[in-house]
């Protein structure tokens, strides 16, 4: 990374002061850009989406004026948060920035139900340390789509998110995620490059459409990724994941495992695992469906 040399030198030739302080926009930006340098594949408008649901959720650790680590930990509602984004520069790492970044997210969070997403190298210290606990384990799932003809099966009707009442969306989100998030889901479903749907069943005579199934696709620095997507059956995301992957190319899926459904259908079209996660929980499980969540949403904000 630029600057890491002349960061380290700087390091060795005087004793670090270092500060945690909230992250504004910009900040924001800085971080997301990180992730896509460590792999991630953030997608191109995540930064605004991210800051959007919680602003005083993204802390900084400087190093005198320079960000050396960073780390989210968002608030959901009454009593769900989730810890991402965490990233240390490597020149800093000796200063236990990680350390002081995990303990003020934890303390943000405090009282609540927390999740991250932890990687296989971090998941028994997140155990240790942390208190977290396994809940499922979550693949990501790459490969190129070729164009489909999105056709909706019988009995449902695929509409573009904006065309149904907003709490009706949220409502039907929260059920999957765990927590209402209103300000992040009305940005996540309009942002350029976003395309978001939802799947309705016919309703019965006299009573109005009923979701059965929603879905985004947002593109990435590289590709496209799928995120969220939650369906009430099989049926119902093959319909959606046709109809976002209408134009085909490079799609990404990150699918539960606990879920046989998710992983046949990230398998029968073509996406093959590229590495793996696992979502993890602190002070409770709370008990997602998961038979019926065939993409999470991000691995930074869940």
């Amino acid at each position: 990374m630029p600057g890491d040399a002349a960061a380290d030198v700087a390091l060795m030739e005087r004793p670090a002061t270092t500060e945690l302080r909230r992250l504004d926009g910009d900040g924001v930006a800085t971080v997301v850009d990180w992730a896509a340098g460590e792999g991630w594949d953030p997608g191109l408008h995540d930064a605004v989406a991210f800051r959007t649901a919680d602003p005083e959720g993204f802390l900084g650790a400087f190093v005198g004026e320079e960000l050396g680590g960073a780390v989210s930990a968002v608030r959901y509602g009454a009593g769900l948060g989730f810890i991402g984004l965490f990233i240390v520069r490597p020149p800093f790492r000796r200063l236990l920035l990680g350390v002081r970044l995990g303990r003020a997210a934890l303390e943000r969070l405090e009282g609540r139900c927390i999740g991250t997403d932890g990687v296989p190298a971090q998941q028994r210290q997140y155990e240790r340390l942390g208190g977290f606990r396994t809940a499922w384990r979550t693949v990501r799932c790459r490969g190129l789509v070729p164009p489909a003809s999105g056709a909706a099966a019988r009995g449902l009707d695929v509409v573009p998110a904006a065309a149904i009442p907003f709490v009706d969306l949220a409502e039907y989100d929260a059920a999957h995620f765990g927590a209402r998030r209103d300000a992040f889901l009305h940005a996540w479903t309009r942002l350029p490059g976003h395309r978001a749907v939802v799947a309705l069943r016919g309703p019965a005579p006299g009573a109005a459409p009923v979701a059965c199934g929603f879905g985004v696709l947002r593109a990435c620095r590289e590709g496209t990724r799928i995120g969220p997507l939650f369906a009430d059956d099989a049926a119902v995301a093959e319909v959606l994941f046709a109809r976002l992957t209408v134009a085909g190319g490079d799609v990404t899926l990150d699918t539960p495992e606990t879920n046989p459904h998710a992983v046949a259908l990230a398998r029968r079209h073509g996406l093959r695992p590229v590495f793996e996660t696992a979502r993890m929980y602190r002070g409770g499980d709370p008990g997602l469906p998961v038979e019926r969540i065939y993409g999470i949403t991000s691995f930074e904000l869940g």
